[in-house]
């Protein structure tokens, strides 16, 4: 048994957060500003519960610490990722995160974040902020200070089924309309650049953290685009989006058997579209769109059946 881990998933409200999650996924939402869905982990700000099994009622992070054996005695202080679902209602705050380095000095031993996003969905013409056009730090602290963001800021249109790469020290930002997939550093640090001077319900605008983040910001911008890679495997096609020293992150797109090998300590997936089931061994899991679980060390002989879209991601 431990082979499939079901997550019972834990839900932030944002200032830019909206009904998407409920609309598209069916959850149960604590209110229409819900902006996050933390689908798998094990962070001390909101740790996901094992649903099924032996280990029902456990969170993640406990498993971590107590049967490492399930993660192939993974190494590491704490659970290496964090998977989300973000309704990006409204624009969220243009941000930057730190690396791991600054991070351990400055916030208390946080990880740092390194994230990418796979966009579930979007309206039409809908566009993200990602890098920035300053050439030198001085240039940057200028245009930051002077509010000149639409010179600043690196704008690119987007479609669902879009995937981006955002390593630390890159400048971001989800905008308005956007449901997004993503995976990141287990972290929850934030350094806002700028929030277009919106009032938050205490009648005031939000902290900026201009310092760290002008600390943090990579100059000049080395955003890249992603090396997308489509592997036709019959029933089943597997696309690699990234293979990252953080994270490596697929999608599988599943149409009837699809016989997997598991190529990693555990893998984490996120179903976000149709159903069917996966069996490990013995163990069989229905799963079906908005369901999260983690294929664990103990899983060999691994099929996953049904009309199925997955997001699948491993440290």
């Amino acid at each position: 048994m431990g082979r499939l881990l079901k997550l019972k998933p834990v839900f932030k409200e944002r200032i830019w957060g909206g009904t998407a999650l409920r609309d598209s996924f069916g959850y149960e939402i604590p209110s229409d500003q819900t902006g996050e869905c933390w689908a798998i982990s094990a962070h001390p700000n909101g740790g996901s519960i094992v649903e099924n099994g032996p280990f029902a009622g456990k969170e993640l992070s406990w498993l971590w610490n107590h049967h490492r054996e399930l993660f192939d005695q993974y190494e590491g202080d704490r659970f290496p990722l964090l998977t989300k679902i973000l309704d990006a209602k409204k624009d969220l705050s243009v941000q930057v995160h730190p690396d791991d380095d600054y991070a351990k000095e400055h916030e208390n031993g946080e990880l740092g974040k390194t994230e990418c996003w796979y966009i579930i969905d979007c309206k039409q013409d809908a566009e993200l902020v990602i890098g920035h056009h300053a050439r030198s730090r001085a240039k940057l602290v200028q245009m930051i200070h002077s509010g000149g963001w639409e010179e600043l800021l690196r704008r690119v249109k987007i479609k669902p089924g879009d995937f981006f790469y955002v390593p630390s020290g890159t400048i971001h930002a989800l905008c308005e309309e956007t449901l997004v997939l993503e995976t990141q550093q287990s972290s929850d640090t934030t350094y806002r650049v700028y929030d277009y001077d919106r009032i938050d319900q205490n009648g005031e605008k939000r902290e900026l953290h201009l310092k760290k983040a002008i600390d943090v910001v990579t100059v000049p911008d080395t955003t890249q685009k992603s090396n997308v890679h489509t592997y036709d495997h019959g029933s089943a096609q597997a696309t690699t989006y990234i293979e990252d020293k953080y994270f490596s992150v697929y999608k599988w797109d599943i149409s009837d058997d699809y016989h997997v090998k598991r190529h990693a300590p555990f893998l984490l997936c996120s179903v976000i579209n149709g159903k069917g089931e996966v069996k490990a061994d013995q163990e069989t899991l229905a799963i079906k769109k908005g369901d999260h679980f983690i294929i664990t060390a103990r899983a060999t002989d691994l099929m996953v059946s049904g009309n199925l879209e997955l997001i699948v991601s491993h440290p």
